[in-house]
């Protein structure tokens, strides 16, 4: 017989914790973010990246899992984090899955605020119907809640 399931704990139960595969500092507007190994988290966003600002969209994370389905529906063979613009690429963990939820992020704290939604740039950067191949896809905005340094394999878990 199986146990009962309550949807709070279901919500709250992952099978295993994320790790971060990528870190990309964008040094200036339409720049090529730099992928970096190491980071630190300010409360405005990553130190380095040039929109760095306060509030709910100082950190940008995509599932790294959402790379190939981007490529496939773009028609592309791969698609690079750099290409996405996002900070962190995310990996084993549905970052779906944690809005509005606390989540340490090597020595930082975030929080996830909602959907990053794509830009026109991606029509130009994946080519016709980049943007499209981005919706639903393209990642998320964090608030920071604690600075703290990251590293490219840091955890990626949620906080009670």
């Amino acid at each position: 017989m199986n146990p009962p399931y309550i949807l709070s704990d279901l919500i709250n139960r992952h099978a295993t914790v994320g790790r971060i595969d990528w870190i990309g500092l964008r040094p200036a507007r339409l720049e090529t973010p730099l992928a970096v190994e190491a980071a630190h988290i300010e409360m405005t966003g990553l130190l380095g990246d040039h929109r760095a600002r306060p509030g709910k969209r100082a950190v940008t994370l995509i599932q790294a899992e959402h790379l190939p389905v981007i490529a496939a529906l773009a028609g592309l063979d791969a698609v690079a984090p750099e290409t996405l613009r996002r900070n962190l690429v995310v990996s084993r963990i549905n970052i779906a899955a944690l809005r509005r939820a606390k989540l340490r992020i090597g020595g930082a704290l975030l929080r996830m605020t909602g959907p990053c939604a794509p830009c026109s740039r991606m029509e130009r950067a994946l080519g016709f119907g980049g943007f499209n191949a981005m919706r639903g896809h393209g990642g998320w905005t964090a608030e920071v809640i604690e600075p703290g340094e990251i590293r490219l394999g840091d955890a990626v878990a949620p906080e009670a």
